[in-house]
């Protein structure tokens, strides 16, 4: 069994290539919605958040997301210790549900896949990469944010440039090259 990180800046499109995949019938594990779970229902994760970022951070018993998130993109060491505390969590979900897959290729759809260096843990890497202007309309459309918290954002993740030499596949989802092509040429490759 193949393991493949999927991953790109923020609207990219990295999501549409996982949804591509599964159409495909192969298993794909979403990292940020998998996360997303994890920091609702894992207690240490709960615990060790509470410890690090006060009580604010959960309120009702549910994660606080906006005080997380401001947490996440003003403070860059702050964002290193809450990575440090979801993402080990992440990974191991993502270990255990790779042992419950029966297909020769399984896809972890990540964001971070390269900044965390989960990417030395699989077998190959696709970087799903697009222009700038197209990741800002894309995030524009799907979130309810400014265009200035789109690039605070873009500006803590690495650039394509800096991720580029670290992937196996590059997919350009610019809207001009068929992505189901580029998907296609991806998975001949792997089959090889």
């Amino acid at each position: 069994m193949k393991k493949i990180g999927i991953t790109g800046g923020i609207g990219s499109g990295k999501s549409v290539v996982g949804q591509i995949l599964e159409a495909m019938h192969f298993p794909v594990y979403y990292s940020d919605q998998q996360s997303k779970i994890l920091v609702d229902t894992d207690l240490v994760i709960r615990e060790e958040l509470i410890k690090l970022l006060g009580t604010e951070v959960y309120l009702d018993g549910k994660l606080n997301r906006p005080f997380l998130t401001q947490q996440l993109f003003s403070n860059d060491e702050l964002r290193l210790k809450i990575n440090q505390i979801i993402h080990p969590k992440v990974r191991e979900a993502f270990t255990n549900w790779v042992s419950k897959q029966s297909s020769n290729l399984v896809f972890n759809e990540a964001a971070i896949l390269f900044e965390t260096g989960a990417y030395k843990s699989m077998d190959y890497n696709i970087l799903v990469t697009a222009p700038l202007e197209l990741k800002i309309a894309r995030v524009l459309k799907r979130d309810n944010i400014t265009i200035n918290e789109i690039q605070e954002r873009i500006s803590k993740q690495w650039s394509d440039g800096e991720k580029i030499p670290l992937a196996d596949f590059v997919i350009v989802n610019d809207e001009v090259k068929p992505l189901l092509k580029q998907v296609e040429a991806v998975l001949n490759a792997l089959d090889k």
